[in-house]
């Protein structure tokens, strides 16, 4: 039998033969505690199945990870362990029309975030439980048909230590010791759930009268561990669920199925957030232990908003395979942002989505695995790879360009259509594009094949000719695709015209014009006649998704002028396409610097100043020519500096900008400034330096040989709790020596010892861009061992190595080279494998290329 890895063509096989009636899980968590933590910690796992074959006499299979098997049964028959199960699956042989199986395993707590992961507490020593199975870990935790359109109703019991508190997607009570969950709507194996232990708990109600006179009350809970419990902002997380809720029932027409709806923030989590249905998990680190800005404030409302759009889009109606993964991940980043701007605080989301979310995609649409939206999942492996900024980012751009193209009420009138029609079931492409045509009137089938099913990004650039007495006698824009992928789509788009018109110089829209884009060139004749622009903007307010392209005058006016644009959206899409162009060898990564330094002051939105210093840090340590980096990180060292003094003190803007100037410090000036702020021996009007602030000024010591181990530990016994931990772990691996490095590549590669969250602090501590020449030795070291590690290791250790570990600061032909080989010769290898390490090399060549352009500018 295969390992691991489900292929489709089994899946389709399955699920044509199967039909699942029921499941009965129970699981005895009381091991969580107690005894030593040498060797592999298991609990007891039991699972009774209830299900129908088309074909009696048939054989199958059921998914199961476990170190062991005590027993299996199938229709009263015990069946011989050792013969049925190979470690990942149990051999199901002469099944019946009807039929019950039972499997009794010992299962192993998890370390890596798949599976049941099993996190102690440093701060009290108390354990914590939580599971997280997209795509195909629920087998890990108990037996099942470990495939979406398999979907049952559940019922879960628990046992755990006493004192406990467990949670699943259903009501649960604790009788005679046993935690007894209600059981669930027919729903996918990996949205199944189970959260135990002593977490801090608060909980609220939400109350709707429908038009009808019905009522719908649906219980909330949040709940983290309980050293966070001082942090937890909980009231805001219950308004911000609230007012996702009044918006989904406002429009979707189909009352919240699950019943309660707990949310909690869980450590050490792989992910942003995962839609359980009733039992929603997040990462813990949305509970801000120090100051933060409205923009992280504003990103946890977006994932809030986008877990619960999944309880429609992806619970209550599933794909049938990943390869429609974009049926709910598209959706509900889509309306996450959508339901955020329109019921939340937060109404300049639509900005980020440009600047931040979209970002995302135009990079992953120009690599060269690239995909449609509607992608080829060939197995587990692809669909794990596939979560990417195509099926979420991407396909949410497509969306917002779908509802511009039929209008915002025959969008949400087809969405309550396919709600009503596939409640609890199962669904394709074809089933969401049929609703949408008997809504909208329009060709849903072409509009897939151009936006759904073909691969990359297009470019529009406008052409502008003007008369003698300065007006525009022809407006046109031009449309490119890469040779690559040559499709030419239809774009529904916003053109703006943007001149000076105050006395204080600010650039303002005086005309705007939409046009359907069709082909290489679509003139826009509503804007003849217009006077002569200093800027004209294609895809003003964001319809469409595509690379904005400048002429010269306009390039030439932003180069000049870019902080005298005043509209925050506008000012956010010009800034995504100067990045554009520096990644693409476009524009010398200086000049984009440059504008940084020069604009980058004068930026209100602080969720673009974030992107802005990112973007800056980027172009500096990839797309800079090598010889211009120490004088790109002494200017921007001392821009930011600039900036953090004259930033109004106590706000978010001299938060922000502390944050980038201890990022990009190097100098001693810089670094004796840093210590003096955490000794208390400098200050900075109304900067509180707290104590993530204290972490985000000693990396950057540490990296520079500044901070030692000594310090770093007095620091932990500061703050001696998991994140503080984390952050630990992360400074130490970011020393200047090479038996650091040494350290911290066995730590990750040589040994599993490390939890998934200290293998990721310790990869983003190795890679330092002022320590290129001490990391230099491993570049023939990963291309040795990242078959093995992909091989030894879980698939989300696998991707966080061969991501993490791969020697892009080593940006030479030489380590491209060395990535092609490993290619060439390495031609078996897994697919997932092999597209991480394409993906990667790709990369390095678009640095190489941002490279070769700034020297040519220099």
């Amino acid at each position: 039998m295969p390992g691991e890895n489900l292929s489709r063509d089994e899946a389709r096989e399955r699920a044509a033969l199967l039909s699942v009636e029921g499941y009965e899980v129970s699981l005895d968590l009381r091991s969580a505690i107690g005894g030593p933590d040498t060797g592999p910690r298991t609990f007891r796992s039991v699972t009774t199945i209830r299900f129908r074959s088309a074909e009696p006499g048939a054989t199958s299979f059921a998914d199961l990870i476990a170190p062991s098997v005590t027993a299996v049964s199938l229709n009263g028959r015990d069946l011989d362990p050792g013969a049925v199960f190979d470690g990942t699956r149990i051999l199901l042989e002469d099944l019946a029309e009807d039929n019950e199986l039972v499997v009794d395993a010992q299962c192993a707590y998890s370390r890596t975030g798949e599976g049941m992961h099993r996190f102690v507490d440093p701060e009290d020593g108390e354990v914590y439980l939580y599971t997280q199975y997209e795509p195909a870990d629920s087998r890990r935790v108990f037996a099942n048909f470990e495939q979406p359109d398999l979907k049952a109703p559940y019922r879960f019991d628990v046992r755990a230590p006493e004192g406990w508190v467990v949670w699943s997607n259903g009501v649960g009570e604790l009788t005679d010791g046993v935690w007894e969950f209600a059981e669930t709507k027919p729903i996918s194996t990996y949205i199944t759930a189970v959260v135990a232990g002593p977490y801090h708990y608060v909980t609220d109600t939400y109350e709707r009268v429908f038009e009808d006179g019905t009522r719908l009350e649906i219980p909330l809970g949040a709940l983290c561990r309980k050293g966070l419990a001082r942090h937890f902002d909980s009231d805001d997380v219950f308004r911000v669920t609230k007012q996702g809720l009044d918006f989904f029932h406002d429009h979707f027409d189909f009352p919240y199925p699950f019943g309660k709806y707990d949310q909690a923030f869980v450590p050490e989590y792989n992910l942003g957030a995962m839609e359980n249905p009733g039992c929603v998990t997040f990462r813990e680190e949305f509970i801000f232990r120090g100051k933060v800005t409205q923009a992280a404030y504003e990103r946890r409302a977006n994932v809030i908003l986008h877990e619960m759009a999944h309880m429609w889009f992806g619970d209550l109606v599933t794909m049938v395979w990943w390869d429609d993964l974009w049926l709910k991940e598209s959706f509900a980043d889509f309306m996450g942002t959508f339901s955020m701007v329109e019921a939340t605080r937060f109404t300049d989301g639509w900005i980020t989505f440009a600047n931040n979310r979209k970002a995302w995609a135009y990079r992953a649409d120009q690599l060269p695995s690239t995909h449609p939206v509607t992608a080829d999942i060939r197995d587990l492996e692809d669909a794990k790879l596939n979560f990417d900024g195509i099926t979420y980012a991407k396909g949410a751009s497509v969306l917002k360009q779908l509802v511009a193209y039929v209008g915002r009420d025959a969008f949400l009138e087809g969405a309550r259509r396919y709600f009503k029609r596939n409640a609890y079931g199962n669904t394709r492409l074809g089933d969401l594009l049929s609703v949408l045509e008997e809504t909208s009137g329009r060709d849903m089938a072409a509009w897939s094949r151009s936006w759904l099913q073909t691969a990359g990004v297009n470019s529009l650039t406008p052409q502008v000719i003007l008369s003698a007495e300065g007006r525009v006698t022809e407006l046109a824009i031009l449309q490119e695709a890469a040779e690559s992928h040559p499709e030419l789509r239809p774009h529904r788009v916003a053109v703006g015209l943007y001149r000076r018109q105050d006395a204080d110089g600010s650039l303002v829209r005086y005309a705007r014009a939409e046009v359907d884009v069709d082909g290489p060139r679509t003139v826009v004749g509503e804007l003849v006649g217009a006077d002569a622009p200093e800027l004209v903007l294609v895809n003003d307010d964001d319809l469409t998704y595509c690379k904005i392209r400048f002429d010269e005058g306009s390039l030439d006016t932003l180069r000049a002028r870019l902080g005298d644009l005043t509209d925050p959206l506008a000012r956010a899409l010009c800034w995504s396409a100067l990045w554009s162009l520096t990644r693409d060898a476009l524009m010398p990564a200086r000049d984009f610097v440059d504008l940084v330094l020069r604009f980058a002051g004068r930026e209100s939105d602080i969720g673009v100043l974030q992107m802005l210093h990112a973007w800056a840090e980027s172009a500096l340590t990839h797309y800079a020519a090598p010889a211009w980096r120490a004088e790109g990180a002494r200017l921007l060292a001392e821009g930011a500096l600039r900036e953090l003094r004259l930033a109004e003190p106590g706000s978010q803007h001299q938060l922000t900008w502390a944050r980038f100037f201890a990022s990009v410090a190097s100098d001693a000036a810089d670094l004796q400034l840093l210590e003096g702020l955490l000794e208390g021996t400098a200050k900075i009007d109304g900067l509180d330096v707290d104590q993530e602030l204290r972490w985000a000024f000693l990396e950057p010591l540490a990296a520079h040989g500044a901070a030692d181990e000594a310090v770093l530990t007095a620091e932990l016994a500061r703050d001696d709790t998991a994140s503080g931990k984390r952050h630990q772990v992360r400074c130490l691996a970011a020393r200047p020596s090479a038996a650091v490095k040494a350290q911290a590549w066995a730590a990750v590669v040589e040994s599993d010892a490390l939890s998934n969250t200290l293998v990721e602090a310790t990869i983003a501590g190795f890679a330092q861009p002022s320590q290129r020449e001490l990391t230099a030795p491993y570049t023939s070291k990963y291309f040795e061992a990242i078959g093995r590690v992909w091989a030894e290791r879980s698939i989300q250790i696998g991707m966080d190595v061969v991501r993490g570990l791969f020697p892009s600061l080593q940006a030479s032909q030489e380590t491209l080279d060395a990535a092609d080989a490993w290619l060439r010769s390495h031609e078996d290898a897994p697919p997932a494998l092999r597209r991480l390490v394409l993906e990667a090399g790709d990369d390095l060549a678009r640095a190489l290329r941002g490279q070769a352009c700034d020297v040519a500018a220099g």
